[in-house]
Parts: C-alpha cells; sequence; structure tokens
C-alpha cells in the first residue's frame, strides 16, 4: 500500500464519492426487503391493491435512484483508478530511467517491462474493486443482520442465525484470502521467467532458425510455462475454494432460517412476509459474500504486484551525481584513465585491470583485441555508465563523478555497439543528439557519417518514417544514422564503440577521414575490430584479459607480430602500416 498511497492523494476526492455512492446504493437495498415484507403482508394479506401498487412502485423507484449511485460510483471509481494508475506508470518508468546500467542489467529488461505493464494493470483493478465493493460489500453484510433483528424482534429471534453466520462465513473467506496470497506471489514470480524466455526467444528468432535450435527452445519454454501453469493451478484451487464454502454455510444458514421461520410463522410469532425479509436479507449476504470473495482475491494480486512494483522503487542508482558540479578544463587532456580496474556486480573475476592512457583533445585513440577483452566497459566508464571499481577516471582536468549529469551527459556522446533507432521519421531520431539544431546541422552531420545516399534515396527524404528498431533499413544504415545522430551533439568527445562494423571498407574509410575533418574538432575513441578503422589514430590500446596487451601507433604496433599484428592480418591489413 506504501507503494499506491503517494498517487491517490491527487484523487481524493474520487476515492472518497466512489464508495460514498456504493454505500447510498446499499443503503437503499437494504430497505427492498422491508418493502416487499410489507407488500405481502398489508398489500397481499390485508388486499389492498392500492397499497400494493404504491409499494411496486416505491420498488421502482429505489432501483432507479439505486441504478444512479451504482453508475456514479463506476464513474468515480474508474476515474481514480485509471488516474492513479496512470500517475503509478509514469513514476514508475522515471525511476527506471533514472536507474543505472547496473540496476538496469541486475533487474532484467522482462522484469521491468511486466511491473509496468502487467503488475501495473493488476493493482488498477485491484483498486477499482476496492473503491466500489471493499466498504459495500461488508456495509451490506453487517447492515442485513442488523436489519434481520429489526424485522424479527421475538424472543429467541431466528435474526440470530445471521449472527452465528456471518463470523464462520468471515473466517472462511479471510483463511482462504491468506492461503492464497503467497501463492499468487509465485504465480508473478514465475511469470516473470515466462515473459524472459518469449522476449529472448522472439528478438533471438532469426538465430534460433539459423542453428535449427527451435525444439530445443520449445521445450525450453514448454518447462518454464509448465511451472507457471503448476503454480497456477495450485492457486485456483485455493482460489476455487472460496465460492463452494461459501454457498454451502449460507445456504446451510438459510435452510436453517427457512426451518425456524416457518415453526414461527405456524405459532403466530413472525408473518409470512418477515420470513421472506429474512431470506432476502440471507440472499443479500450470499451475493456480497461472493463478491467480496471475489474482491480479496484481486486485492490479493494487486497487494502482491504492488510489492512486486514497490521493490522496483526500492532500487536506487548506486550512482550519485553532484547539483553543482564542475566545469571542464578544455586545455587538460580530453580523457585520462588511472590505474582504472572495473568488475561488474556479482561478477566472480573483473573485466579491466590497471588500464592507463590518456586522449588530447582533437586527438584519436583506437581500441582494439580479441572478443569479451573488454574493449566495451572501457569506454563505457568515461560516460560513467559504470562506475570503476579501482582507480580514476578523468575528462577533462575532473574526475567524471566530480560533473553534473547535464554537464557529463553533454560532453560526451557514444554510438553504442547495438544500433537502436526509434519509431518516427529520420529528423525526429537525429534531433534527438540536439533538439535544437538547424537543417543545416543536420545536412552537416548526415555528410560526416555517410548517410547523404539514404536520405537521396528516400521519397520524403528526412521526413520518411522509419519503423521501430530500424526495421525498414539495413544494418549498415542502421549504423550511419546513429553516427549521425550522435554527431548532430557536437560533444567534444565522441565515443565509437564498435559502430561501424556493417559498413563496407570504403564507407568505414571515408567515415574516419570525415571524423578526422570535423569542425569542431572532437577528441574520439574508436572501438573496432578493424585496423582500418584506427590505423590513423594518435594512439592504439590493445586490450587482452581486460588489461592493456600492446600500446602504440599503427606503425608500431604491425611491427611488433604480437595481439595487434594477427588482428590486422585477419582485418586484411598490410601488417605493417
Amino acid at each position: 500500500m506504501k507503494t499506491i498511497l503517494p498517487f491517490i492523494k491527487k484523487y481524493r476526492a474520487q476515492s472518497i464519492l466512489a464508495p460514498l455512492f456504493k454505500m447510498l446504493e446499499a443503503l437503499l437495498e437494504l430497505f427492498v426487503p422491508l418493502v416487499v415484507k410489507n407488500i405481502i403482508d398489508i398489500g397481499i394479506g390485508g388486499g389492498d391493491k392500492i397499497y400494493t401498487l404504491k409499494m411496486c412502485g416505491l420498488l421502482g423507484l429505489l432501483a432507479l435512484i439505486g441504478l444512479v449511485f451504482s453508475i456514479t460510483a463506476q464513474y468515480f471509481a474508474a476515474y481514480a483508478a485509471t488516474g492513479i494508475t496512470n500517475g503509478l506508470k509514469s513514476a514508475l518508468f522515471s525511476h527506471v530511467m533514472s536507474l543505472g546500467y547496473t540496476e538496469a542489467d541486475t533487474l532484467g529488461t522482462s522484469t521491468l517491462i511486466t511491473r509496468i505493464t502487467g503488475d501495473a494493470d493488476k493493482v488498477q483493478n485491484g483498486i477499482n474493486l476496492a473503491l466500489r465493493l471493499l466498504l459495500r460489500s461488508p456495509f451490506v453484510v453487517f447492515g442485513a443482520v442488523i436489519m434481520a433483528f429489526t424485522v424479527d424482534t421475538s424472543k429467541g429471534t431466528s435474526a440470530w442465525i445471521f449472527a452465528g453466520a456471518v463470523p464462520v462465513l468471515a473466517i472462511a473467506v479471510f483463511g482462504i484470502m491468506l492461503g492464497s496470497m503467497p501463492l499468487y506471489a509465485k504465480v508473478q514470480k514465475s511469470l516473470d521467467k515466462v515473459t524472459g524466455r518469449v522476449r529472448q526467444h522472439l528478438t533471438g528468432v532469426r538465430v534460433l532458425r539459423a542453428f535449427g535450435r527451435e525444439e530445443s527452445e520449445k521445450k525450453s519454454f514448454s518447462e518454464a510455462s509448465s511451472e507457471l501453469n503448476s503454480f497456477q493451478r495450485t492457486a485456483g484451487r485455493v482460489s476455487a475454494l472460496m465460492n463452494p464454502i461459501t454457498y454451502v454455510l449460507i445456504n446451510g444458514a438459510t435452510i436453517l432460517l427457512i426451518y425456524t421461520g416457518a415453526l414461527r410463522v405456524d405459532s403466530g410469532i413472525l408473518s409470512q412476509g418477515a420470513v421472506v425479509a429474512l431470506y432476502n436479507y440471507m440472499a443479500q449476504i450470499l451475493v456480497e459474500l461472493i463478491k467480496l470473495a471475489d474482491l480479496i482475491i484481486n486485492i490479493s494480486k494487486a497487494l502482491a504486484s504492488a510489492k512486486r512494483i514497490g521493490g522496483i522503487f526500492a532500487a536506487k542508482n548506486s550512482q550519485t551525481y553532484p547539483e553543482n558540479g564542475v566545469q571542464p578544463d578544455f586545455d587538460a587532456p580530453a580523457v585520462e584513465m588511472k590505474d582504472v580496474s572495473f568488475t561488474y556486480k556479482n561478477a566472480g573475476a573483473p573485466s579491466l585491470t590497471g588500464v592507463n592512457f590518456t586522449l588530447n583533445p582533437g586527438e584519436k585513440t583506437g581500441v582494439t583485441g580479441s572478443t569479451g577483452s573488454g574493449k566495451s566497459t572501457l569506454v563505457n566508464l568515461i560516460p560513467r555508465f559504470y562506475d570503476c571499481t579501482e582507480g580514476e577516471v578523468r575528462i577533462f582536468g575532473h574526475n567524471v563523478r566530480d560533473y553534473s549529469r547535464e554537464t557529463l551527459n553533454s560532453l560526451v556522446a557514444v554510438v553504442p555497439q547495438k544500433a537502436v533507432l526509434f519509431k518516427g521519421t529520420i529528423r525526429e531520431n537525429l534531433l534527438w543528439g540536439n533538439k535544437n539544431a538547424s537543417d543545416s546541422d543536420l545536412e552537416y552531420a548526415i555528410n560526416a557519417a555517410q548517410c547523404a545516399d539514404i536520405i537521396s534515396a528516400k521519397k520524403d527524404g528526412l521526413d520518411e518514417m522509419i519503423e521501430q528498431n530500424g526495421a525498414n533499413l539495413s544494418g549498415g544504415q542502421r549504423q550511419r544514422l546513429t553516427i549521425a545522430r550522435t554527431l548532430v551533439k557536437k560533444s567534444p568527445i565522441i565515443i565509437l564503440d564498435d559502430s561501424a562494423s556493417a559498413l563496407d571498407f570504403a564507407t568505414d574509410a571515408r567515415l574516419s577521414k570525415a571524423l578526422s575533418e570535423l569542425y569542431w574538432h572532437p577528441a574520439v575513441i574508436t572501438v573496432s575490430l578493424r585496423t582500418g578503422s584506427i590505423r590513423d589514430a594518435q594512439e592504439i590500446i590493445v586490450l587482452e584479459d581486460g588489461a592493456v596487451a600492446e600500446k602504440g601507433t599503427h606503425t608500431e604496433l604491425a611491427k611488433l607480430g604480437g595481439v595487434y599484428s594477427e588482428i590486422n592480418s585477419a582485418s586484411g591489413g598490410d601488417g605493417n602500416g
């Protein structure tokens, strides 16, 4: 509940009015058996047709007013539930966006998607039902008991049957609720696993087919689905006890009520209308307890989902940024790493150890090495996607931890390893780099990133629509557009994390030349397994098992005959620069 309470304040009025109108509807409903009693005892029993018609008209009026109250309550409940959940989703999404890479890696994408969608929807359903029924159902149940005593005021009254049935029913209902809550928590946890597998299988469907792994993955998914099904069956069995138990108890109480009522009518203690009224009150209790049982199950699911959402809110970014950070010294080296080591959370061994290098403004540093050597990890420390566990990363004379988030973001632009584009026009995607960029800025970035042919081939040019993840573009086109988007930002430090791997050698060469001729002369770090992409760098860093194995220019490293020489030969280099 702590997770939801902050979002209820904005909808306090609706959250009060919804149950209030439901209580008014319930109050009218409690008078119906009394009206029926009078129709039977006075109207029918006394042969008074006028009275009977008046009472029937009163029943119709009560029904009409009750309908208005019910619709009004539903409106306020739906308004509050959707508004509260919308605020919850927005806050949750904002919180997820504030988390660092470490927290995102730990929580997992599928878990976050499930929390924002499925769990939030369960919370919305629970709030809606709670506002309408949480007070109404108990009010009707206890109101029916009280009204039963007003109908049968005789000594040894049959109304005591109500007083005995309600506590027994309450024990049964709440016992089942307490038993089902932890089971639904297990169901949701298992659902996370299934969602994760679905996401993995769908995003990697081409790889699955390429390796003929469809059957094994079907089996894997079937196992996860069977586990979920097992938990759902167990939770369903416990929840399914609710209706049969309530029906048995209520019907047993009804039989006892009719039996004792018949004896009292025969003795002249009760009227026939009173017995019918008592029966109607028992029927009301039955209906409301069934509603309450369903409500409790849904609230149990909602509370379990709210607790899981609260777990996401409890996750805090391990990185903190000063509000008023330092300002860059552009005369200092653009990037410095001093004895930097890094270990991923829960990893058994460090991914980087003892890395040292300096990159001056306007210069280019190349980073290469075998797969898994720590290249991406190295460059991810510069924009502070992760914090180094040992050593120091400095940008323009200051530790990256001393910059505010906004300043650091303005200083470093990253082209990630995976080219990601968003649904929208090419122009909209490029403006992610700088929303205030002019058409001439876009044109400059497009030409530098070798994208001019992409734009000219499109019917609508910059206003051509791109599908989600750039599905209507080739891999090389996506990469060039992501590079152009980064260049629009005009940051003094640019990082290209193996972002030209899908380009042909000629385009890659033209791109490298264009980057060296950018008019604002940024410091460039290029990660690549192609030595042609980094051969013009003032310094090349060769990583091996997370450590710097070699360092130097292309010509110097090619002559060593070491790791770089092997990479150079494999990528079609000339071996001597």
